[in-house]
């Protein structure tokens, strides 16, 4: 007789099956969160953050970079430039071949290059020597202030400064590596903008895409707000802080000599970036659709037919996401060109993307230069001028974009709703800007500058800040520390001045006064209702960040509604590039070289040019807010060119579907609110 199986052999079959059904359902419980596409917009915007931080914070710390390492401010200038270098070389050829593959994993392999840049930025201060100082490289003493060196009192408290000109280089291998870094940056930088709209507008609702756009780009702009602050704290660490005993140190953060931990913020960006971009790998290339998706209506904001798809023998796929494997890789880049002149010659898609570039570029430019404006006008500091954008300005355009796409989805506007609440949009935040003209403070009374000494109302020689009261001083105009006197004048130092104590006493060009009140006290003198003027802007420039950024989400549904579904990749890939070199390389350029024509008196060092220490602040105000109003103007008529081009479209999309009576009526009620 058989006997019976084994109790002991049947039961490790039964726990295999169990642990196999366990393990499906966990890998079944993984794909389902990865299906979602308010999860890929939840990492999208992680990613994003940290994009927008990580480069901020560079700018945050470029001063520093710049002493850390002696540096001009040409080579730091060449550095922040270097992400533009690195995104312009790839940015084409990612969106329009990356549409074909899997675009959240090459959205993963971006964000891995981008935190390899951001680690490799913060490699430089672990290859070179420690910083040192002395007390003696600033020759100011030991306050920071320069005070007059008449009669040699201090004529040896510092090293010659040949010595500090020799040992100025701004080209090593530090310069060289932080170059390098920011160049990975821009490359990683690539496939997350373009592809990760299109997979989000590809995967939602269309009434829907708006407000998903809305919120992936009101990220964006809160990531430099996070790059600020994270500034802000960095720098407030001292450089080495991980090697030396920090205890020890006889310099603070408001020590002209502190260096701070500018490395910090780049490993923790890059730890940010390595690990948002990680959940990228989890998606599937193309999410499933839901039942509500599928009986959507597929109508496009435009008639499509009046923006048809290139035919196979210009060389576009005829699937929108798999490539044809009968073309070679040659064979597809040849076809770029064509369907670069394809979407160029939509009128729509053109005016949409230069409008788009005028805006870009007054935040760009405007916004470039935001912080020292509000220096030189309201006599900030820097860290104060720095908090206040981060905490004013930031947020409320981060406001603004969700705000713009939040009103496309709730209003269901069309691309003519879409374009005429950009238009207005804009009309708003240019009124904003014609009031920054009348809210300003003057530069006030400098001696020698913008009055002579004594404050003569009729000079009788040119306007010189050396006269003889300070001849002896050996005044240098490597810095500007201006001082203001008991008198009510600014001067370019305390040296300037006459001054020949460090606790700014005994000031001899102070000839107004007598000579025990010939005192002077750190900082320009107060401008007279400047106070108000500065709270006054505050105001409106809050106001005109929000509105002005209500724009950028109707501008991306336009363009993207303009092209065929194959193309919508690599139209924002078009889209990104014309922005960086139409919005954010040019205007820089423009609005510094127009502030640099408004400068009273330059500073030297090592017998060379140096940086503007005094600017009228009249003529600056004018022509810094003239660009930015010239360019919105701009790109108001941009915005109209693009909306007669829409009702002309309609009004042939209109005609030529008067049978079908859904579409007609949808069309005629928009039409009846033009």
């Amino acid at each position: 007789m058989p006997g019976k199986p084994a109790r002991g052999s049947a039961e490790p079959a039964g726990d295999e099956a169990r642990r196999h059904k366990k393990k499906r359902r966990k890998e079944a419980g993984a794909a389902s969160c990865f299906s979602s596409i308010k999860i890929f917009l939840v990492s999208e915007c992680a990613l994003m953050l940290a994009q927008g931080t990580v480069g901020a914070y560079l700018v945050s710390v470029l001063t520093t970079l710049e002493r850390r390492f002696n540096l001009q401010s040409a080579d730091v200038g060449v550095i922040a430039s270097s992400f533009e270098i690195g995104n312009l070389a790839l940015i084409l050829f990612v969106s329009y071949f990356g549409a074909r593959g899997h675009r959240p994993r090459l959205i993963g392999c971006g964000g891995i290059v981008m935190a390899l840049g951001a680690l490799l930025s913060a490699l430089p201060e672990f290859l070179t020597h420690q910083y040192e100082y002395e007390s003696g490289e600033i020759r100011w003493g030991a306050e920071g202030r320069d005070v007059c060196a008449a009669n040699g009192s201090t004529s040896n408290e510092g090293p010659d400064p040949d010595l500090i000109c020799r040992n100025r280089t701004a080209t090593n291998m530090m310069y060289l590596l932080l170059i390098g870094a920011q160049v990975l940056l821009g490359i990683g930088a690539t496939p997350v903008q373009p592809l990760g709209v299109s997979y989000i507008d590809d995967h939602v609702r269309r009434k829907d895409s708006s407000l998903y756009i809305g919120i992936l780009f009101t990220m964006l702009v809160f990531g430099p707000a996070c790059g600020f602050i994270l500034g802000s704290f960095c720098t407030k660490i001292y450089v080495d802080a991980v090697f030396i005993d920090t205890s020890k140190l006889d310099i603070t953060p408001d020590d002209p000599r502190w260096i701070g931990a500018w490395w910090g913020g780049f490993l923790l960006c890059g730890a940010l970036l390595f690990f948002s971009s990680l959940f990228m790998f989890g998606f599937p290339q193309s999410l499933s659709p839901r039942p509500e998706h599928t009986v959507e209506s597929e109508q496009a904001m435009l008639p499509e037919q009046e923006y048809e798809r290139p035919k196979p023998s210009n060389g576009v796929l005829r699937h929108p996401l798999e490539p044809d494997d009968s073309t070679t890789c040659f064979q597809q880049l040849r076809v770029i060109p064509k369907v670069t002149k394809h979407l160029l010659s939509n009128p729509v898609f053109t005016c949409i993307v230069l409008a788009a570039c005028m805006e870009i570029a007054v935040v760009a430019g405007f916004a470039a230069f935001l912080g020292k404006y509000l220096e030189q006008q309201f006599n900030l500091t820097t860290s104060s001028a720095n908090q206040l954008l981060g905490m004013t300005a930031i947020p409320c355009a981060c406001l603004g974009i969700f705000l713009g796409g939040l009103l496309v989805k709730k209003l269901s506007l069309s691309a003519l709703g879409a374009i005429r609440m950009a238009m207005l949009v804009n009309l708003v935040s240019t009124a904003c800007y014609v009031s920054f003209l009348f809210l300003g403070c003057d530069t006030g009374p400098v001696a020698g500058v913008t009055v002579p000494y004594g404050n003569n109302a009729t000079p009788t020689s040119p306007l010189d800040p050396y006269s003889p009261c300070n001849n002896n001083c050996e005044c240098q105009t490597d810095s500007f520390t201006p001082v203001c006197g008991a008198d009510g004048i600014t001067y370019l130092s305390a040296c300037f001045a006459g001054c020949n104590s460090t606790n700014l006493t005994g000031c001899a060009c102070l000839s107004l006064v007598p000579a025990e009140n010939a005192t002077v006290v750190p900082g320009k003198c107060p401008s007279p209702g400047c106070q108000e003027a500065f709270l006054t802007f505050l105001c409106v420039m809050c106001v005109c960040s929000m509105i002005g950024a209500m724009a950028q989400t109707p501008s991306v549904i336009i363009l993207i509604r303009t092209v065929s579904p194959e193309l919508k990749s690599y139209a924002l890939g078009v889209l990104f590039l014309l922005l960086r070199l139409l919005g954010f390389i040019p205007p820089p350029l423009i609005f510094g070289a127009g502030i640099d024509s408004t400068c009273l008196f330059w500073s030297t060092f090592c017998g060379e040019q140096g940086a503007c220490a005094l600017y009228d602040n009249v003529v600056y105000r004018y022509l810094y807010v003239s660009i930015a109003i010239a360019l919105k103007s701009f790109a108001f008529i941009l915005y109209t060119t693009t909306w007669q081009c829409l009702r002309k479209n309609y009004k042939r999309y209109i005609k030529n579907h008067e049978d079908l009576g859904e579409i007609q009526n949808i069309e005629i009620f928009e039409w009846d609110h033009l």
